[in-house]
């Protein structure tokens, strides 16, 4: 009967003969069995499960992200028409001909209360 010893390798009783394909496939399921094992582990699957089986944790977590993820997209935007207005005020003072006067008309309407 052939079984595995504690150093993972194939024994054999005396009586009976290992076939050498057969223990090229042992050493080859073992190898896979030990890349899946590794794999799981970078995955951090058993905590991706536990995260999963906490429905209430997993709606607290999304709401607070999608709350950070809104403020995030209005600071951004605030900050990118702030530098755009001020971008086209530095036009208007070149005095432009066409574009001059478009955007001072445009700051006419931001400085309206």
């Amino acid at each position: 009967m052939t079984v595995l010893d504690e150093k993972g390798e194939l024994t054999s009783s005396p009586s009976e003969e290992v076939n050498p394909l057969q223990v090229q496939e042992w050493a080859y399921i073992r190898h896979q069995v030990t890349s899946l094992a590794v794999t799981l582990e970078k995955m951090r699957l058993a905590e991706y499960i536990a995260y999963l089986n906490r429905p209430g944790r997993l709606i607290w977590i999304n709401f607070v992200v999608g709350l950070v993820r809104g403020l995030g997209t209005a600071l951004g935007a605030g900050f990118l028409a702030g530098v755009a207005y001020f971008l086209l005020k530095r036009i208007v003072i070149l005095n432009l001909p066409v574009i001059g006067g478009l955007i001072a008309e445009l700051s006419k309407y931001v400085h309206q209360p």
